[in-house]
């Protein structure tokens, strides 16, 4: 398994930046009481959770109990998750300890919204053949946006939809960016300090490059007629403004981007309080 190398130089950078990934959580929670955590978040908003076949992985999703037929749906695609367990040492289980995009998908004031989850989450990754590249150096592999995008097929058709909202966060912004370069009913795509180009991030980070995964920026031409808003820390220091913003410089046309940096917030915080007021900024002329 390829890790990230490290520099010595750069060992302090890595603990910190572990230490955002790991702020919300004083213990690591079991990978039974995290799924548990996820069901009863969704059970106490009246939504259930389903696994989608999609090619080589069983993909978890979460979705109201009695889905309202609409022509718009908005899907979510979690980070991440709990991919490393320290800065050399891989995780065993990438499911979340936080699930930040289940819990804004919960937070949609309107509208219909469905949460997916990315491959190995949820679904026992130790003890099946779920390979641990799938969290860490190819967690944007050509398979893995292959199977998502057959997974949103099932969602939209659950809920007789023909026109998508794909809202990513962080690496989760990736696999919203390469699905919705394969389709052409995605009208919009919000992201949440999204990992929208991991070479310029595993540059600015000093770490070892994700090969085997797709990255969005190389799908500019086709990501260009889709209308873009990246929500975006100011206090981010995992993925920082910064990253963000030279993303969008490689548009020629960027009057279909917009980049919305939230001062005091940074990677995990403020999001899910505040997810009502931002999804509505987002998609004030959506609809």
């Amino acid at each position: 398994m390829k890790r990230p190398h490290l520099k010595p130089a750069r060992t302090v950078l890595w603990l910190s930046l572990y230490l955002i990934l790991l702020s919300s959580c004083a213990a690591i929670p079991s990978v039974s009481d995290r799924r548990a955590a996820a069901e009863m978040l969704a059970t106490r908003q009246g939504w259930r959770s389903i696994q989608i076949p999609a090619g080589p992985f069983g993909l978890a999703a979460f979705l109201p109990v009695f889905p309202k037929l609409s022509h718009h749906l908005t899907l979510y695609f979690e980070g991440d998750g709990f991919a490393w367990v320290s800065g050399t040492q891989a995780s065993a289980d990438p499911t979340p300890n936080n699930p930040i995009a289940l819990r804004l998908a919960l937070a949609q004031p309107e509208g219909n919204a469905a949460y997916l989850a990315r491959p190995c989450q949820y679904v026992d990754a130790e003890t099946s053949a779920c390979s641990r590249r799938y969290w860490t150096d190819q967690r944007f592999a050509p398979e893995v946006i292959e199977a998502t995008d057959n997974a949103v097929d099932i969602l939209k058709q659950k809920f007789a939809a023909t026109r998508l909202t794909f809202v990513g966060y962080s690496g989760g912004a990736a696999v919203a960016a390469l699905v919705a370069a394969r389709r052409n009913d995605v009208g919009r795509l919000i992201t949440v300090a999204g990992n929208l180009d991991h070479r310029a991030w595993t540059a600015y980070h000093h770490l070892s490059p994700l090969t085997g995964s797709q990255n969005p920026i190389d799908e500019r031409e086709r990501l260009q007629s889709i209308r873009q808003f990246h929500f975006s820390g100011g206090k981010d220091t995992l993925i920082p403004p910064r990253l963000i913003e030279s993303y969008v410089d490689y548009f020629p046309d960027k009057s279909r981007l917009t980049v919305h940096v939230e001062p005091a917030f940074d990677h995990h915080c403020c999001w899910v309080e505040n997810w009502p007021r931002l999804w509505r900024i987002a998609t004030s002329d959506a609809f």
